[in-house]
Formats: structure tokens, sequence, C-alpha cells
């Protein structure tokens, strides 16, 4: 189809040229419009793609005529939730962006400990209002992280041994589909639907807001401990057994990385015990007293102010690159390349990060939702950051080293949320991440999108 947008168009004739319907309140911005750049900031500033136009619709059924103007005109649909993804899927070039900036709100029910929380939030957003109830839900460990896309694909954060991803605290869904159509995915509705959600990632709509189910949660014990880069093999090792037989509530991660405000290397134990507070001290005595440390920061503190506090590690605007490889146990010769790509990494901001969760997660049953890869204890997250375009081949080649040394001994199929995919294999890196989870995703993807109108995301196809 032709498109009808002329390149002369502007934000008020957009709404003439679509002719009559619900309106978008004067939303629908073009390159030199006032808010056009501002939409189009992302997390990873190594995505350099831009769109025509940028819908930025108030309620379910402005995101609804943003879709049908889309398809009118022929443009590409993205959407842009918290724009993180690393793979830069909340844009498209030379299409249209549904910025869900403006679907934001997050209400907190108390006394139901209940969340209903825009498509457009942050975790940040969901921390604040829920925590001034005492209350919280497993979100991301980067609070700036978009709650629709970090959930869709499965969700992991401090809580998830205690509570379950972020995808298994849903009690609701609210859809606008590629038809326009709203409607609400629950276990009473379209159930179909909802187990796709929980797992499947942005493939079969419009996510405008979620219902979550939130937990009591007042405060964390919870900080980093650091040794030096030499003593890295060891402090994985601390962490692999520490790891073997943890309770829910307490959550660690261990790996390489750079001091934030000096660049200085560290090998490092962040954790966060969100158990009983009388327990804390003696759950978490262990990482504190490994070693000696050259720091020590341990603190008992509001769980929104831990969760908030590793943004500085993420910041807005850096170039990312990512891969990760899901592990069911760590095999010597995976702590051996992460302790040495680690230790020599040759920029500053690369690290590598071997993720626990178990608990809560592990024990839902394979299959009760899309996300396939409930036997997975561990992930190692290597992560390239930088801020300078000549350092791309370095950084980039450094990630694939390391992914390509730790992946022969994960398990199959990747944490999609958590890649950047590229290259040729793209196509089977996706369906494997899917899992056995596929057949069943393809059903949902064609009778919820069979002309796949949701494809910036990790497609599956109809």
């Amino acid at each position: 189809m032709t498109s009808r947008i002329s390149q002369q168009s502007t934000t008020t004739d957009l709404d003439g040229e679509i002719g009559p319907g619900p309106s978008l309140d004067g939303r629908l911005l073009r390159a030199g419009t006032p808010g056009f750049d501002a939409a189009l900031r992302l997390w990873n500033s190594m995505i350099k793609d831009r769109p025509k136009v940028v819908a930025q619709p108030g309620t379910s059924a402005e995101v609804g005529r943003a879709i049908r103007i889309a398809r009118e005109n022929d443009l590409e649909v993205s959407i842009k939730g918290g724009g993180h993804s690393v793979a830069g899927y909340a844009t498209t070039d030379g299409g249209m962006m549904v910025d869900l900036e403006r679907l934001r709100g997050v209400q907190v029910d108390p006394a139901r400990r209940l969340a209903r929380v825009g498509g457009g939030a942050r975790w940040a957003d969901v921390d604040q209002a829920a925590g001034a109830f005492g209350l919280a839900t497993t979100g991301g460990v980067v609070s700036t992280t978009g709650v629709g896309g970090l959930t869709l694909g499965g969700g992991v954060g401090w809580l998830v041994g205690k509570h379950g991803l972020a995808s298994d605290n849903l009690r609701s869904v609210d859809l606008v589909t590629a038809d326009g159509q709203e409607l609400t995915a629950s276990p009473d509705s379209h159930p179909d639907l909802f187990w796709a959600l929980r797992g499947g990632g942005g493939n079969f709509g419009v996510a405008t807001s979620f219902e979550f189910d939130l937990h009591p949660q007042q405060t964390v014990l919870a900080g980093m401990v650091a040794h030096p880069p030499a003593r890295a093999r060891e402090v994985l090792e601390f962490h692999r057994a520490l790891t073997a037989d943890a309770p829910d509530e307490l959550i660690v991660y261990a790996g390489l990385m750079a001091e934030p405000e000096h660049g200085t290397r560290m090998a490092a134990l962040a954790f966060c015990w969100s158990g009983d507070p009388a327990e804390a001290d003696a759950a978490v005595r262990p990482i504190l007293e490994f070693g000696p440390p050259v720091m020590t920061m341990a603190e008992t503190m509001p769980y929104a102010a831990w969760n908030g506090g590793n943004d500085i590690l993420f910041p807005y605007g850096r170039r990312y690159y990512w891969k990760a490889a899901l592990m069911r146990e760590l095999d010597d010769r995976v702590l051996e390349a992460v302790a040495e790509f680690g230790a020599n990494a040759p920029l500053p901001w690369l690290n590598a990060t071997i993720e626990y969760y178990g608990g809560a997660m592990n024990r839902q049953p394979a299959g009760s939702t899309a996300f396939p890869h409930r036997d997975a204890k561990y992930q190692v997250v290597v992560v390239g950051a930088w801020d300078d375009p000549r350092e791309d081949e370095t950084g980039i080649r450094w990630v694939r080293d390391l992914h390509a040394a730790v992946e022969p001994f994960g398990k199959q199929g990747d944490f999609l949320n958590f890649v950047a995919m590229d290259g040729a294999d793209r196509s089977r890196r996706i369906r494997e991440g899917y899992g056995e989870s596929w057949d069943r995703l393809v059903e949902v993807k064609r009778r919820y999108d069979p002309d796949n109108v949701f494809h910036r995301n990790n497609t599956v196809t109809p």
C-alpha cells in the first residue's frame, strides 16, 4: 500500500489526512515538530533507526487509532515502553513508533495488594508507588527499564527467588490487537493469549496496562562487596557454592565489572536479602566475611532504593551490545572464562556477570506460561558498554568471544530479553529462545496477529 503521509505533513494535517475517527489529541509527531527528537531517545545509543512518525496515545482507544493509521499508511509499527531494548526494538526505520509515554500511571490498591500499571511505566514508577504501602513485586534490576518489555519477555529481578518472574505475578493484561480491538487477557478471559503474554514478548498486540500481584516488602538488606580482579576465580567459586542451596529470599550476582566513578575493575558480589529482617545478618554474613573484600557496602533500605541503586551502572545514552547464556549449573570452564575475560577487558565498562535465579522461578511448572526456561538456575550476562563509536569493534568482539567461550556449557535457547539479536542465525536463535513454547505461540500469533503487524521484537512468525 502506498503511504498517504506526504513529506510536508505536520502534526496538524496528519489528522486531516487520516480522516474521521477518534483523535490522538494532536500527538502525531514528525521530524521538526516539538517532542519528536525527545521521543526518539533510547537507552542504547547504538540504535540509529528513525521513524517517519511518532504516535503518543493517551488512551487504549488512541492506541487502536494509531495502529489503524499505521496500517492504512503501510507503516511498520514499533512499540516504545521504556525504550530499554538492547536490540533497539522500540524504534523503526521509516515507520511509526507508538510511544506509550503518556500511559505511565500506576495505581495501587493496598487492601487487595494489586497494582495497575500503564504500558509506558518504568519499574521505578512501580517500585515507588508500591513501596509507599510497604509492597513490591518482581521487577528489573535496573529501575529505568520499561515494565512492558521486561514483563512480556518473562522478567527477572531481585525478588525472583521469592515471588517468581514479573510475568508470574500478572493477574491480567489490557491489550490492543492488530485490528485495533481492545481486550483483557486473564486466566478467565482469552486464556490462550494470557499464557502467551507471559514470556512470548510483544508479538500479539500493544499492552496498555498490566495488573500485578504485590507482596509485603518494607525493606531489604542489600549491597555489594568488591575484591581485586586477581581473585576473580575465587569469588566466582564462592558464589557457586553459596547459591547451591541458597534460600529463596537471597539473590546474589557475581561478576567482573568497573567501579562506576573511577572505572577501576573489581570482582564483585551483589546481593539482596528480602526475607525476615531478623534473619538478615545471618543470611548475608558469609558474603561479607569472604575475603577480606577491598570494599563493602551493606545496608537495610527500602526495596525501591536498592532497585534503583544499580541505574548508575547502566546509564541512558551509552552504546550497548549484550549476549547471554542460560545455565543449569556452572561448569569450571565457565568460571574460568568469565574470570579471564572479565579481569582483562579492553574497555572500562565491559562486564561479565553470573546472575543467580532459582527459587520460585524454577518451581513454576514448565509450560504453565510461555516462558520456557524454568530449569535455568543461572545466566551469564556479557555486557558490552562504551561511549565512543570508534570502540564498537573492540567491544563487540570482546562480547562475542566471551559468549562463544561460555555458551557451549549452557542450556539450549537464549533468554531473549537479554541479547542483541544480530547475525545470520537470528531466526534460529529466536526460535530456540522460545523453546517448547514455540508451536503454541505460533497458534496464538495466527489468532491475534495473522499479518505479523507486531514484528519489531523477537518475532514469532505466524
